[in-house]
């Protein structure tokens, strides 16, 4: 396989590319697409090689090769949907044992992106509101164990890339002399037959130590998960 890749780039313009450039330009010339299915993609999450990639749809192995894009950077992010299955036969990708997912999306992005993308309100200055955005988003990325693979880790995702009201009242949290001290997700009083998960998130005053909590409520019964209940007040029982 070696051999062949380096046939193909010999037949491609890859002068004054680096090494990644040019695998990317090999990758995505259709007529050397042939070769993007005898590679490994591996997701690797917190430094760790943890799942290896294959797309449901034989058609989609140019979304991994857009999603690993030209030039590739330390805290480029991306998000997968899809199905977990079994370890890998020890034959595929040289033994690498790890969990196969079959995905049907990836969303490829930075964290930067993420947060200059998040609509700004109205009360806030624009500096507070993507520095408070910013320091919400890295929190759930440091969350322990975040692999994807739990419901409460699949719910949390959820919010912290698709649901932009959270940014949006955590910045008001931090205006107002609160900190943000807990991010806790678990299931909901309201499962029953689906997987409904309540993601909480406590703001503790500075000054008086009073702590004030809210959720949101996010079903992850099925591959794709969606809003149940939108912000609002959460009340421990």
């Amino acid at each position: 396989m070696e051999k062949e890749f380096a046939q193909a780039t010999g037949r491609a313009e890859t002068a004054n590319l680096t090494d990644r450039q040019a695998l990317h330009a090999v990758l995505s010339d259709p007529q050397s697409r042939y070769l993007a299915k005898h590679l490994c993609y591996v997701l690797v999450i917190q430094g760790i090689d943890t799942y290896i990639l294959r797309p449901r749809d034989p058609a989609d192995y140019g979304v991994l090769v857009d999603a690993i894009g030209p030039s590739p950077q330390a805290n480029d992010l991306h998000v997968v949907v899809g199905l977990r299955g079994p370890l890998a036969p020890p034959d595929f990708c040289n033994g690498l044992m790890l969990p196969l997912v079959a995905f049907d999306q990836i969303y490829a992005f930075d964290a930067d992106s993420l947060v200059a993308g998040l609509p700004k309100p109205d009360d806030l200055d624009e500096e507070s509101f993507r520095s408070a955005s910013r320091e919400l988003f890295d929190r759930v990325m440091q969350i322990t164990d975040n692999a994807g693979s739990s419901d409460e880790h699949r719910a949390l995702n959820y919010c912290a890339v698709r649901y932009a009201q959270i940014y949006t009242n955590t910045a008001h949290a931090f205006a107002s002399g609160r900190s943000l001290t807990a991010i806790e997700t678990r299931p909901s009083r309201l499962s029953g037959s689906r997987s409904i998960q309540d993601v909480v998130f406590s703001y503790t005053n500075r000054t008086t130590d009073v702590t004030e909590k809210c959720f949101v409520r996010v079903d992850v019964t099925e591959e794709f998960p969606f809003l149940v209940t939108k912000l609002s007040p959460y009340y421990d029982r």
